[in-house]
């Protein structure tokens, strides 16, 4: 569950790769972080999703590129 809440605060991680990765569609993502998050944390991050062309694949441009966390693929 924290890796998902950490993807969705990335800037460059679509929606798509968390459904991608966890079978979490946005709609599912929305109702986890609003379970997950402090009522204001999860504003603010609603605030910065919002119409964010980065998060939506479908908005993206070619010059986007991907990006992943420095912690994404740390030894387990």
């Amino acid at each position: 569950m924290s890796r998902v809440i950490e993807m969705a605060w990335e800037d460059r991680t679509p929606f798509a790769a968390i459904e991608h990765s966890y079978g979490l569609n946005e709609t599912d993502v929305i109702k986890l972080m609003r379970q997950q998050l402090k009522l204001s944390s999860f504003r603010l991050w609603r605030q910065r999703v919002t119409g964010r062309a980065t998060k939506h694949q479908a908005k993206r441009t070619f010059m986007v590129g991907r990006a992943y966390c420095k912690t994404q693929y740390k030894p387990r």
